[in-house]
């Protein structure tokens, strides 16, 4: 089991950059595959990027490709979500998920474990 403690988000202006972080317990964080969603209010949430337990492979989604990176260390048992061009758009609570073997799933119903989330709001 492990669990989830999104940090990093806050208010930018249209253009800005953020980096999310999120830190992870247990000893067996480098197993899981891990993945950033993301809720608006009044919308369902949805996939933003994925990466597979050893950082070999990345995915995302068509919304933010090109304008983020997902990237981890296991080392220090946390997985980031930089951000950049950032967008009004991008308004939403994110999460971070694990999943031992999700395969970069974009269905929040392949992760079993999830944190509480991070507010990041984009200011046009």
């Amino acid at each position: 089991q492990v669990q989830l403690v999104e940090s990093g988000g806050g208010l930018v202006q249209a253009g800005g950059s953020l980096r999310l972080s999120c830190a992870a317990s247990g000893r067996t964080f480098s197993s899981y595959d891990m993945g950033w969603f993301r809720q608006a209010p009044g919308k369902e949430r949805e996939f933003v990027a994925a990466i597979s337990w050893g950082g070999g492979r990345t995915y995302y989604a068509d919304s933010v490709k090109g304008r983020s990176t997902i990237s981890r260390d296991n080392a220090k048992n946390t997985v980031y979500l930089q951000m950049n061009s950032l967008k009004a758009e991008d308004t939403a609570v994110y999460y971070c998920a694990a999943e031992p073997t999700s395969y970069g799933s974009r269905r929040p119903g392949a992760y079993d474990y999830w944190g509480q989330g991070t507010q990041v709001t984009v200011s046009s």
